[in-house]
């Protein structure tokens, strides 16, 4: 039976795509802070015949990383799907943020996913089979997000996965790479981020069980870019393909009094 490592596992996006990997037959690895959350997913989510594993750790941390990296780099239980969906973003404007939680978002959204990667790779090259999905979002792709690290260390994700999803070494072993890029999506993510999600209207947002579905669709076709939603695949466009002057007036600036732009838009 295939394995699946994912991480940010105990809700939104990590959580659909543990329930879509369960339904699908693949033993699951759970990652996340919450073991007792864990604990309990584990035990809720269709078996494939032997217990899903959890890893309870904090991958803002070098040893927390380091636990996982260890179960994908088992060689004796390979890893046939790399999730990294576990990601956070800062609760204030960059001025105002302490530059501890600054290098916590970076460490989480930037530092475990080349970690991750780089555990899994090795093993999935050698077998000639396996793939990984980063979970990015589409602020990757421009400034929809202003006086944040966000949007920046999404980018990185994007480009990290463009750029060793496309090399020869990984395309010629059959390995694939996805970067998912999500709009709003109704998760735990903004509440812990201080975005009131009520303000939005309701056409702006996907649900949780699409991105994965979508997500795991486009990686089973081998593409490189996932972005579910037509509305979200047309704001892609616009914000990697139009100057940046169009852009910038419906960016998203949590630093102004309001938290929104002068027109109420938010892009992702």
């Amino acid at each position: 039976m295939p394995t699946a490592v994912v991480t940010g596992a105990s809700a939104g996006i990590g959580l659909a795509f543990a329930e879509l990997l369960a339904e699908r037959g693949h033993h699951l690895v759970l990652v996340a802070r919450d073991g007792a959350r864990l604990d309990a997913l584990a035990a809720a989510l269709r078996s494939p015949g032997r217990p899903h594993q959890v890893i309870p750790a904090d991958l803002t941390t070098v040893a927390g990383c380091r636990a996982v990296e260890r179960r994908l780099a088992d060689r004796a239980a390979p890893v046939d799907l790399l999730v990294n969906n576990a990601g956070a973003a800062p609760s204030r404007p960059f001025p105002e943020n302490p530059v501890a939680a600054e290098e916590a978002v970076l460490d989480l959204n930037v530092r475990a996913v080349l970690r991750l990667t780089h555990a899994a790779l090795p093993g999935m090259v050698a077998r000639r089979s396996g793939g990984v999905l980063n979970v990015a979002s589409v602020a990757a792709l421009g400034p929809g997000w202003l006086a944040s690290t966000y949007p920046p260390s999404k980018s990185w994700v994007l480009a990290f996965t463009e750029s060793v999803g496309r090399s020869d070494l990984v395309r010629r072993a059959g390995v694939r790479m996805t970067a998912v890029l999500p709009g709003y999506t109704r998760t735990e993510f903004h509440r812990r981020a201080g975005i009131a999600a009520s303000e939005f209207p309701g056409w702006m947002w996907l649900p949780a069980a699409r991105v994965a579905a979508t997500a795991l669709r486009d990686l089973d076709r081998g593409r490189t870019v996932s972005i579910p939603g037509l509305r979200y695949r047309l704001a892609g466009w616009a914000l990697r393909h139009l100057p940046r002057p169009v852009v910038a007036p419906w960016c998203w600036d949590p630093s102004r009094p309001s938290g929104a732009s002068a027109n109420r838009q938010d892009p992702p």
